[in-house]
């Protein structure tokens, strides 16, 4: 019987660790997101700009979905 298997992790304690991944994902993601187009695009005409935030703005959702997948997993109760 693999180790999962004999010691679910609570419901509630995967939540809160999927909450504060989610939060530092965004916080990193954001600072990296900025800093790159503060270093790279800041010549760039506006529609450059507009392409760069609306995909970047999109872009962390994948991940998130991820942890939210994770996190929304019902317990193994027997």
């Amino acid at each position: 019987m693999p180790l999962s298997e004999r010691n679910p992790m609570p419901v509630r304690l995967r939540k809160l660790i999927g909450t504060v991944l989610i939060i530092i994902l965004v916080t990193v993601y954001a600072l990296a997101a900025v800093t790159f187009a503060s270093l790279l695009l800041g010549t760039s005409p506006w529609w450059v700009h507009l392409l760069y935030f609306l995909f970047t703005g999109l872009l962390w959702i994948l991940p998130a979905m991820l942890i939210i997948k994770w996190m929304e997993k019902p317990a193994n109760n027997r």
